[in-house]
C-alpha cells in the first residue's frame, strides 16, 4: 500500500493542495496543476522548490518528485512560476490566465527590487496595477486613502524621495484617472509592455567563474546570454558581454570539441523532434479521418431529414386530396398509416444519426486537443534546438547547474545555421508611444524635485548615465554584438 504525499502548490494568486504518490513525476504533478487552473500556454512555466540547502531550484519534470532534493516539509511546498519569459508579451501571451500570472510575477519582482525600475516608471506602472485591481477611477468610491495600505512602489523609491504616503497616492491617482475605460486585462498587458523593456526583466542569474577565478553572474534571458559583474546585476561588462554570436570565427581545438559535443546533443534532440513530428502526423491523420466520418454522419442525417420532410409533404397532400376525391376509405386509412409509420421511422433514424454525429464531433474535439498538446510539445522541443546549455569548464551552480534551466537558456552557434536577430532592431515601448514618453518625462521632472540624492543606489546612477547617453537594452544589444566571438571571450576571461 502506497502512502499519499501532500503537496501545497502556490501560484501567484492561489494556493492549491494535491495528494501524490511516491511514484509521481514532476511532469505528472505539473499537468495536474495546469489542468486545475485551466492554463493552456504551459511552456512558459515550471515548478520551483527549496532544496535541503535552502536554495530555490527548478523541479525536473522527467524525474520523480520524491527523488529530488525537495525539502521534506509536510506538506511539500512547491511554487508554480514563470520560468521562461517571452520576447514580446503583446504577441506571445494570448490567454488571459497567462497574462495575469506574468503580470503578478513581474509586479512582485519590481516591488521587491529584483527588477530595477526607475522611479517615474514605477509610478506609471503602479497606476496600471491600480486599474487592474480597482477598475475605472470613481471619485465617490475611491476616496483619499484608498491606496495608502497597499504596496504600490519599491521600498527603494519610497526611501529616495521626500514624499509621504498621501503624496504618493495623489500622484498615482492622477494616472489612474487617465486609464478610464481601459479593461483590466488590457491594463495588465500595458503594464507588461513597459516592464519588458527594463534591463533586468526576465533574467535568470547563475554563479560562474572565469579562468582567473573571478566571481561573475551568468544572466540568461530571451535575448541570449549576458555576463554581469558580481557586484552589479543591473549592467553587464561594457553594459553587456555576449558569449555567443552568429558570426562565430574559427575557435580553438577546445571550442571545436565542445561544439562537437553540442552537435551530438542537437542530433539527439532532432531525433526526439522527428518522433514528435511522426506522432503529430499520425494524430493529424486520425483527426482527418474522424472529421470525414463526422461529415458522412452529418450528411446521412441531413438526407434522412430531407426524406422525412418529403413524407410529411406527401401526407399533407394526401389529406388535401382526400377531401376532394372519392377514395376507398380503407385504402386511404392504410396509406395514411403507412406514411405515418414511415415518418416515425425516419424521425427515429434521423435522431440516431444526429446522436452519431455528436459522438463523432466529441471524438474529433478530443483528438484536436491531443493534436494541440502534441504541437505545444513539439514547439517546446524545437525551442530547445535554439537555446542550448552554455558549456564552460568553470561554470557551476548550487543544484548541478540545474540542467533543465540551462538547456533552455543559451544559444547554440552552428556553422551554416541562420539565427533570427530581429530583436536587435526592436525599440522600447516608450520610444514607440509618444504619449507614454511624454508621461514618463513629466513624472521624471516632477519627482526630481523631491529626490534625496544621497540615497541613490549604484543602479540609479547607472540608469541615469544610460538615459543621459541615450542607451537602452536593445541599443546596447546591437553594440555589444559588434566584433567577433574570440574578442569577447578574451574580454570575459580578463574580468
Amino acid at each position: 500500500m502506497f502512502l499519499e504525499i501532500n503537496v501545497r502548490v502556490t501560484t501567484m494568486d492561489a494556493e492549491l493542495e494535491f495528494a501524490i504518490l511516491p511514484s509521481t513525476t514532476g511532469k505528472q504533478l505539473f499537468d495536474q496543476i495546469v489542468k486545475t487552473i485551466g492554463l493552456r500556454e504551459t511552456w512558459f512555466f515550471g515548478l520551483q522548490y527549496q532544496d535541503s540547502k535552502g536554495f530555490s531550484t527548478w523541479l525536473k519534470l522527467n524525474k520523480r518528485v520524491t527523488a529530488q532534493d525537495v525539502k521534506r516539509d509536510n506538506p511539500l511546498l512547491i511554487k508554480f512560476r514563470a520560468k521562461f519569459y517571452p520576447e514580446d508579451v503583446a504577441d506571445e501571451l494570448i490567454q488571459e490566465a497567462t497574462q495575469r500570472l506574468f503580470f503578478l510575477q513581474v509586479k512582485e519582482c519590481i516591488l521587491n527590487d529584483d527588477i530595477y525600475c526607475p522611479p517615474e516608471t514605477a509610478v506609471l506602472l503602479a497606476s496600471y496595477a491600480v486599474q487592474v485591481k480597482h477598475g475605472d477611477y470613481k471619485k465617490d468610491y475611491h476616496v483619499p486613502g484608498y491606496l495608502t495600505r497597499e504596496k504600490m512602489l519599491p521600498q527603494r523609491v519610497l526611501e529616495q524621495h521626500k514624499l509621504n504616503k498621501n503624496q504618493w497616492e495623489e500622484r498615482i491617482q492622477v494616472w489612474h484617472q487617465e486609464h478610464k475605460g481601459m479593461l483590466r486585462e488590457d491594463a495588465m498587458v500595458e503594464y507588461l509592455k513597459i516592464a519588458q523593456d527594463l534591463e533586468m526583466y526576465g533574467v535568470n542569474y547563475f554563479n560562474i567563474k572565469n579562468k582567473k577565478g573571478s566571481e561573475l553572474w551568468l544572466g540568461v534571458d530571451a535575448l541570449g546570454l549576458n555576463i554581469y559583474d558580481k557586484k552589479d546585476r543591473y549592467v553587464t561588462f561594457e553594459n553587456m558581454l555576449m558569449v555567443c554570436d552568429q558570426n562565430a570565427e574559427k575557435e580553438t581545438e577546445k571550442i571545436a570539441r565542445e561544439t562537437m559535443e553540442l552537435m551530438e546533443r542537437l542530433r539527439q534532440i532532432e531525433e526526439q523532434t522527428k518522433r514528435a513530428q511522426d506522432e503529430l502526423a499520425e494524430q493529424t491523420r486520425r483527426a482527418l479521418e474522424l472529421e470525414k466520418e463526422r461529415t458522412i454522419a452529418q450528411e446521412e442525417a441531413e438526407r434522412l431529414d430531407k426524406e422525412r420532410r418529403v413524407a410529411v409533404e406527401a401526407k399533407a397532400a394526401l389529406l388535401y386530396h382526400s377531401e376532394t376525391q372519392i377514395k376507398n376509405q380503407e385504402s386511404l386509412a392504410t396509406e395514411l398509416a403507412d406514411l405515418t409509420s414511415k415518418i416515425s421511422q425516419l424521425e427515429d433514424a434521423k435522431k440516431k444519426k444526429d446522436e452519431e454525429a455528436q459522438r463523432w464531433q466529441k471524438r474529433a474535439v478530443v483528438v484536436e486537443a491531443d493534436l494541440e498538446r502534441t504541437k505545444e510539445e513539439l514547439k517546446t522541443k524545437l525551442m530547445g534546438v535554439h537555446i542550448q546549455e552554455s558549456v564552460h569548464p568553470h561554470m557551476h551552480d548550487h543544484d548541478e547547474t540545474d540542467e533543465s534551466s540551462a538547456e533552455a537558456s543559451a544559444e547554440l552557434t552552428i556553422p551554416g545555421m541562420v539565427r533570427d536577430r530581429s530583436e536587435e532592431e526592436r525599440v522600447t515601448e516608450a520610444q514607440k508611444n509618444q504619449r507614454l514618453q511624454k508621461n514618463l518625462k513629466f513624472l521624471s521632472t516632477e519627482l526630481a524635485g523631491a529626490v534625496d540624492e544621497s540615497k541613490k543606489t549604484p543602479n540609479d546612477l547607472i540608469h541615469a548615465e544610460n538615459v543621459k547617453a541615450g542607451r537602452d537594452k536593445y541599443k546596447t544589444l546591437r553594440q555589444i554584438r559588434q566584433g567577433n566571438t574570440k574578442q569577447r571571450i578574451d574580454e570575459f576571461e580578463s574580468m
